[in-house]
């Protein structure tokens, strides 16, 4: 118990320090920072928590405003351990990054340009995690149920090398407006809340949000996607990997 709690605190240390002098947004009082000391508690009491450590580790801020998809998937890709291609700046190592992970491939699916001036959509997310050795399902908030999320998510979460990125209305949430895109990290079931590693940790910290709400805010529809209700991204490592997409 002492050896966890000690590597709980120490990831959460990391995670925050490096967003410690960002002011941010006032929080809605239905949201509950993760630097609380109420934070704090529903992270040492989660049970779904097994994506927590690596996505935390990997957790990057978004480059842009528009640019939240990109980040999330970067994440993603790095916490996973899926191949990653060069990268000038830091060979002979090879990573994921918000540079890298978008190439001609991508393209196809949305373009660089269209993501740098108005992001992307859940399908589009999923489509261009599509093109990396993982396995990625995408799940519309109308198709189906809270429970159903509630269930697929936190078993997600609970499983080594399989994680979540969710597609949802700030608005809905109390938040300042517009559609985002972040991981979860975590899920805290006496509490009923899942952690969102919000990658805009320039607007607001890792926050707790009870499932029903964050539900309500992927149920909404995108007018960017003929209408399509936002939703939520599942990705898990392949047994058998083929060589990542080359930029």
């Amino acid at each position: 118990m002492r050896a966890a709690f000690a590597r709980t605190s120490f990831v959460l240390a990391l995670l925050l320090t490096a967003g410690a002098s960002a002011e941010g947004l006032k929080l809605p009082d239905n949201l509950v920072d993760l630097r609380s000391s109420q934070g704090e508690a529903y992270l040492l009491e989660a049970h779904g928590l097994e994506a927590y450590f690596p996505i935390s580790v990997a957790f990057e801020t978004q480059r842009t405003q528009s640019y939240c998809g990109v980040a999330s998937m970067v994440m993603v890709l790095n916490a996973i351990g899926a191949p990653a291609p060069t990268t000038p700046e830091f060979q002979p190592y090879t990573v994921f990054t918000q540079d890298n992970v978008l190439n001609e491939k991508t393209d196809a699916i949305r373009s660089r340009d269209a993501i740098l001036h108005r992001g992307m959509t859940v399908d589009q997310l999923g489509g261009i995690l599509s093109l990396y050795p993982v396995t990625v399902e995408v799940h519309h908030a109308e198709t189906g149920g809270v429970d159903e999320f509630r269930k697929l998510a936190s078993e997600t979460l609970a499983s080594k090398n399989r994680f979540v990125i969710v597609n949802f209305q700030r608005k809905t949430l109390g938040e300042v407006i517009g559609g985002h895109i972040s991981p979860l990290a975590a899920y805290d079931e006496k509490s009923d809340r899942f952690l969102i590693l919000d990658v805009a940790r320039y607007k607001y910290p890792p926050v707790w949000v009870k499932t029903a709400d964050l539900f309500d805010a992927m149920n909404t529809p995108d007018s960017d996607n003929d209408n399509k209700t936002r939703g939520y991204v599942l990705i898990s490592s392949q047994a058998s990997a083929g060589d990542a997409l080359k930029p």
